[in-house]
């Protein structure tokens, strides 16, 4: 069982693109997840950003055209996004992988700032030119959020770069890093946004051959001490490879850099982390690749089977974007439009143990490409790397808020909970549930996984009464009353 859940924020993917009338979504918990068909108007190509508050309601969700707020109606203020000619030719979604991504607003817990970028035609390619922000505010209309106006489609960042941004808690657990690729060159862009909202961008040299255009999903370990992307070269001869770095989240820079060359005559797009951070998973069209960041020792894990869908004549289920889910499971598109995706269930476990099953789910509905840019919401802070003091919202704390809340009251013994446990630079810390009935004597007990933020408790021949729930993770502990009460 996968022991790695980001939390709720990060619980739901939609799916469906073009003019489609029934689309679909996916929302995960801990261990697995469900799926369900709906008519929604947007679309996903390549380009998607959702993200739901820390209970797990959906909030708002981007397609790098508009943004539309929890009905999925377009939300206040929140069309005409990434000005320029490619939203223009594109207005059912841009087809760039990771070119959006919802952040909490660091230090007000009514806002979020969505990171964007959309590309133009040079003559020769199309790289990005700008990394914009925007910034929602959730007071408005009626709660359903609206774009302050003020700041919509705000420059971040001017220069010629690839395609992609990736997103990292700052060492202080409030802050964020938004990292961008410049173009035909080894530098990466680091974005420092704080409450006061851009403070810095700095720019540092990778020592890795330049990047083009077309690099793809790039991507920070969930523990936060790695990045990674691919790069691909389309050309005469052709190139392709996983270039992964130490991220230091307390100054914003990289170091001890590799690349790994897994050429083999196809482009890959493709990247994802382990729930662990110890494997770093990478695909081309025809093969899914483990590489081990410790030894840095590649495994082939999945050759593409052949399949088809829905249709014995169209399309190829083959491999592309790759998404680290809420369930430790990490799932794979295709590049072309079909309706199956690639399952696999344990990637944690190395070589084909992390066992990759290809097609395994048929959304009854056509996806193509794209999957959420989710960070990892919910890494803590990190006194460790010399960044003091840490945040959790807009103050300092000194001890760990579990943000424990039960629900509902159980008359028939079944109920949730919502949980944070502590996390550091080195990841997750395991947690314990507790219960104790009136006379102090432990009625039932549960380990809880690194990085889960909610359980489905079902204790069905408990008495009425008054109990106690305890969590406790490392040194501290939080506690609760339930009052169970059948007729």
């Amino acid at each position: 069982m996968p022991l790695f859940v980001q939390g709720q924020m990060n619980n739901t993917w939609l799916i469906g693109y073009g003019n489609w009338a029934v689309r679909a979504r996916m929302v995960f918990d801990s261990t697995n997840y469900t799926l369900t068909q709906e008519s929604r108007q947007m679309g996903f190509e390549g380009t998607e950003a959702t993200i739901s508050d820390m209970n797990g309601n959906f909030l708002m969700s981007s397609n790098g055209v508009w943004i539309a707020d929890a009905t999925g109606n377009t939300m206040m203020n929140g069309d005409s996004l990434n000005p320029g000619a490619e939203v223009n030719g594109n207005p059912r979604g841009l087809l760039l992988d990771y070119a959006n991504v919802f952040l909490p607003y660091p230090g007000d817990t009514t806002k979020y700032v969505l990171f964007h970028h959309t590309c133009d035609w040079d003559g020769v390619s199309y790289p990005a030119y700008q990394v914009f922000y925007t910034v929602i505010d959730m007071t408005q209309n009626g709660g359903l959020g609206g774009v302050d106006s003020l700041q919509k489609n705000i420059v971040a960042l001017q220069d010629t770069l690839g395609w992609g941004l990736a997103a990292c808690r700052h060492a202080n657990g409030r802050d964020w890093w938004i990292v961008a690729l410049k173009n035909q060159s080894d530098i990466a862009f680091t974005i420092l946004f704080t409450p006061s909202g851009l403070a810095s961008v700095n720019q540092q040299h990778l020592n890795v051959p330049y990047i083009y255009y077309s690099n793809s999903q790039p991507t920070f370990s969930p523990d936060g001490t790695k990045f990674a992307y691919v790069q691909g070269d389309g050309g005469t001869v052709v190139t392709y490879d996983v270039r992964i770095f130490d991220f230091d989240r307390c100054t914003g820079l990289f170091s001890n850099e590799h690349l790994i060359d897994l050429s083999t005559g196809g482009l890959g797009f493709g990247c994802a982390f382990s729930p662990n951070s110890q494997f770093v998973y990478a695909s081309s069209t025809q093969h899914i690749y483990q590489i081990n960041t410790n030894t840095l020792f590649v495994d082939t894990v999945a050759t593409y089977d052949g399949f088809y869908s829905p249709y014995t004549w169209c399309c190829q289920t083959s491999f592309y974007n790759m998404y680290l889910a809420a369930n430790g499971k990490i799932y794979i598109t295709s590049g072309s439009s079909v309706q199956h995706i690639h399952e696999m269930n344990y990637p944690d476990s190395a070589g084909v143990a992390c066992d990759l099953q290809q097609h395994a789910i048929n959304l009854g509905v056509w996806s193509f490409r794209a999957v959420p840019n989710h960070p990892n919401y919910y890494l803590g802070c990190d006194t460790t790397l010399g960044c003091t003091p840490c945040y959790t919202g807009i103050n300092e704390i000194r001890q760990h808020d579990f943000k424990f809340s039960i629900s509902p009251n159980p008359s028939n013994g079944n109920f949730k909970i919502i949980y944070l446990l502590p996390q550091s630079a080195t990841g997750g810390q395991a947690g314990t549930l507790l219960i104790f009935d009136i006379t102090g004597k432990q009625i039932y007990k549960q380990n809880l996984p690194p990085w889960s933020t909610m359980q489905y408790i079902s204790l069905p021949k408990i008495a009425n009464g008054v109990y106690q729930c305890v969590i406790s993770s490392g040194n501290e502990r939080v506690h609760k009353k339930l009052v169970v009460f059948k007729e």
